[in-house]
């Protein structure tokens, strides 16, 4: 790691979407804005865009993954597009290869493979999705291993009888999503970039990003650690409107924890009536990577993130209910960040 200290003008700064279903709204909306999002963080100089797998989420309209990322792709030009990501025991690595060999051909060199281990879902959604429960995030590796010899054959140890196509012969970055050390420690044993979800999992993060870096082993993908964490924003015109604007990610993660999640709520003046102390305490744990106010007060909070971290790159989640806050909460970002 280099000695100088990292401003986060520095570095890039990417957009993860989870579509939000809100209140009142359809998918067909949480589409639209997700485009429009998309075709402004491009404007404003956002550096990749990726959208996450999740299953019977009312609140989380991108469960069909590949198929909003080539909704997004083709609707930008240059921004890279990708998985925030998919969760690959939920799928046959030969799937998932053809998916984004499909993507990358149609969109070249903007195509993000993120992976995860995780289900993105509860048990009984993953029965359904899977049909049976023998692959589980424990045998992550082995199946990481074979949709990487889908893509690069050179991987495999004898001549390949099931080919991916497209896919093969394809350089997409591949890149290892976790919120705990299982991740981490692989990635930095197959020198590949990092992304750890600092975003629901901060108490995680340090260790994590400390096992990734001591355990990396450079390789023909990178020459060393490349680590991007996220951070939840909310950014308004005056810390008051922010706080409030945020009030509508604090009942989404009320209802989750509660195991009764809803679409995005609209935001609320006050929390306080609708969570009990517990609840509060365990929910300002969970969201203490989150950064809330006006633009100068999120300066000032990514900045220490970063120097916590020394993270190479930061991608950003924002649950606003209102699309047109949601668009302000980015420029806003947008411009502080070219400040110098």
């Amino acid at each position: 790691m280099s000695n100088r200290k990292k401003s986060i003008s520095d570095i890039p700064f990417s957009v993860l979407d989870l579509a939000p279903l809100v209140e009142g709204g359809t998918a067909s909306d949480s589409f639209k804005n997700t485009l429009d999002l998309a075709q402004h963080a491009e404007k404003w100089g956002y550096n990749r865009y990726w959208l996450a797998e999740h299953h019977n989420m009312p609140g989380i309209a991108s469960s069909a993954t590949s198929v909003v990322i080539g909704y997004v792709a083709g609707g930008t030009s240059k921004i890279r597009v990708g998985s925030g990501g998919i969760m690959l025991p939920n799928h046959a690595p030969l799937v998932i290869a053809e998916q984004f060999g499909t993507l990358e051909s149609m969109y070249p060199d903007r195509i993000d493979l993120g992976l995860g281990r995780a289900p993105g879902t509860d048990q009984l959604t993953a029965h359904a999705l899977r049909r049976e429960l023998s692959m589980s995030g424990d045998e992550f590796p082995m199946q990481l291993d074979e949709l990487r010899t889908y893509l690069n054959p050179e991987l495999a140890e004898g001549s390949m009888k099931v080919r991916a196509i497209p896919g093969e012969g394809l350089k997409i970055p591949i890149w290892l999503l976790g919120s705990s050390g299982f991740s981490a420690r692989l990635a930095g044993r197959l020198g590949l970039p990092f992304a750890f979800a600092s975003h629901f999992s901060p108490e995680n993060t340090l260790p994590a990003l400390e096992l990734y870096r001591n355990t990396f082993t450079p390789s023909e993908v990178l020459d060393e650690p490349y680590a991007m964490v996220g951070a939840n924003v909310v950014a308004a015109d005056t810390d008051e409107e922010a706080e409030l604007l945020a009030t509508s990610l604090q009942q989404q993660f009320l209802n989750l924890i509660r195991g009764t999640p809803t679409p995005l709520k609209p935001p609320v003046e006050s929390m306080e009536g609708l969570w009990s102390p517990f609840e509060k305490a365990t929910i300002d744990k969970q969201l203490r990577t989150t950064f809330v106010g006006n633009i100068e007060t999120v300066k000032e909070k990514l900045q220490s993130f970063l120097d916590e971290t020394e993270a190479d790159e930061i991608i950003i989640n924002s649950q606003i209910y209102d699309h047109q806050a949601r668009l302000r909460s980015f420029e806003l970002l947008s411009s502080a960040l070219k400040e110098k």
